[in-house]
């Protein structure tokens, strides 16, 4: 006997298979597309600050003696800050906290440690290598080997972490545009005083790397990866620290 499908019912269910196909595509494309942005366009997440909009430092007025390790990182984040020839075995870590209160900034620097605080940082610094190491987000491109990698990351021991100097800078934030009106541009919340606040950290290569290898066996050791994840493993075990 032979079925007649009613031309609303068939219009109903083109519909559906075709809004199934396009879900399924967006879904497809959101999980295991590229990582958006190319690596060598990736820059350090450094809070822009221009060297003549410092007003004073915790040495004096402008901007005159800025260590040079701070200077470096201000123009051209930590990896022009590793350039340098006092630092050329080692590699450097700043941690940043800004805002108007001088007071709760000074205890968040003095309070800030290596045992309890370097880790984030650190972990912040793996993370990133591994999601521009691949092609596919981190959860594809290693399984649970990413997610567990970071997680030990954050609660590792770090032997050899210095915590070298703390610092301070002030600078005008400065917040008229060219819609404000007169008054609101004199308005004294636009010229508002911020100090920025880092902590310096250092750690010699060697041991760094010998840490993180470590950390890297035993999570790799512990998860069971598809065999183009293991693939991806130790190739990012092989390179890792070009570009870390």
């Amino acid at each position: 006997m032979k079925i007649t499908i009613p031309c609303r019912l068939r219009r109903i269910t083109i519909i559906l298979v075709c809004l199934s196909f396009f879900c399924a595509c967006i879904f497809n494309r959101n999980v295991s597309g590229n990582i958006p942005g190319d690596a060598d366009k990736i820059q350090d997440a450094v809070k822009i600050i221009k060297i003549e909009s410092i007003t004073e430092t915790m040495d004096g007025i402008g901007a005159v003696y800025l260590p040079d390790w701070l200077t470096a990182y201000i123009t051209g984040g930590i990896a022009k800050a590793e350039e340098l020839n006092l630092y050329s075995n080692k590699y450097l870590f700043i941690g940043n906290s800004s805002g108007s209160n001088f007071i709760a900034l000074s205890k968040w620097a003095d309070n800030f440690t290596v045992v309890h605080d370097f880790p984030r940082l650190a972990a912040a610094r793996i993370e990133k290598r591994m999601i521009y190491s691949g092609a596919l987000y981190p959860d594809d491109e290693y399984g649970f080997f990413f997610e567990r990698l970071i997680k030990k990351a954050f609660v590792a021991d770090y032997p050899g972490a210095i915590k070298e100097e703390t610092y301070w800078i002030k600078t005008l934030n400065n917040n008229v545009n060219e819609d404000m009106d007169a008054d609101d541009a004199n308005d004294a919340n636009n010229y508002r005083e911020i100090y920025d606040f880092f902590v310096f950290i250092s750690i010699d290569k060697t041991a760094m790397q010998v840490i993180i290898k470590n950390m890297m066996a035993e999570v790799f050791a512990a998860v069971t990866p598809t065999r183009a994840q293991t693939s991806s493993i130790i190739r990012l075990q092989q390179n890792f620290f070009e570009g870390f």
